[in-house]
């Protein structure tokens, strides 16, 4: 059962604007990576589930969260039927990201109270999304989208809250561009978790560069 309610979930996206994805065959990889963005300052990351067997790495990395870093909100991304939702939920999934938007996964997702992001790429998949109860929309992929659709989609539809995924780095000029344009947070992946940073096991410097990106968001959005 999640351990936070899909309000504190939200509620934390856009506090700390920021949403780390990252997968890893090996558990403690994970726990390594999981502790060094804890440390510095995330309060909440994405799980992808790629690679066999990922539900028991998750399952596993859960009970760590829960017991070495508390306020860590841990939840999956890359789900695409309601089979894996509620697989994952079971483990303690907090929040439930896609890359496409389907109803199945908000049918399992709403009836337990679990954030689930839906990814869209129009406005007419995002309007069904809401509808369906979706409260921060994943715009994927980013990389094609890019700032100007968000912009164009706050213009008629300023109550959305959009999360790109995908074309998300840690550069200022990127990061200004998304902010900007009206994001509530971003999902980053490798730009973030790098692999120097795994291959090199730096996680201090991993954990220096997620302090440094969260810090740069809040300058962006204080500007």
């Amino acid at each position: 059962m999640a351990r936070f309610t899909r309000i504190q979930v939200a509620s934390k996206m856009e506090e700390t604007g920021l949403v780390p994805l990252f997968y890893h065959n090996d558990i403690e990889t994970c726990k390594e990576v999981l502790t060094a963005c804890y440390k510095g300052g995330a309060r909440i990351l994405e799980f992808t589930n790629r690679g066999d067997f990922a539900h028991e790495v998750f399952g596993e990395l859960n009970k760590f969260a829960e017991k070495e870093l508390p306020e860590m909100i841990l939840g999956v991304g890359s789900v695409t039927d309601g089979g894996t939702a509620s697989l994952y939920m079971q483990l303690g999934a907090n929040f439930v990201v896609t890359p496409v938007y389907r109803e199945d996964i908000a049918i399992v997702c709403n009836r337990r109270k679990v954030l689930w992001s839906p990814g869209c790429g129009s406005l007419t998949e995002i309007a069904k999304a809401e509808e369906m109860g979706a409260e921060i929309i994943k715009v994927f992929p980013g990389s094609q989208l890019g700032p100007g659709f968000v912009k164009a989609i706050k213009a008629p539809c300023p109550w959305t809250s959009i999360m790109p995924t995908g074309g998300v780095s840690a550069e200022r000029e990127n990061l200004e561009g998304w902010f900007n344009a009206g994001v509530t947070c971003v999902g980053m992946g490798s730009k973030l978790v790098t692999k120097e940073f795994l291959k090199n096991k730096d996680y201090s410097g991993l954990e220096k560069h997620v302090k440094n990106t969260l810090e740069l968001i809040k300058e962006i959005r204080n500007a």
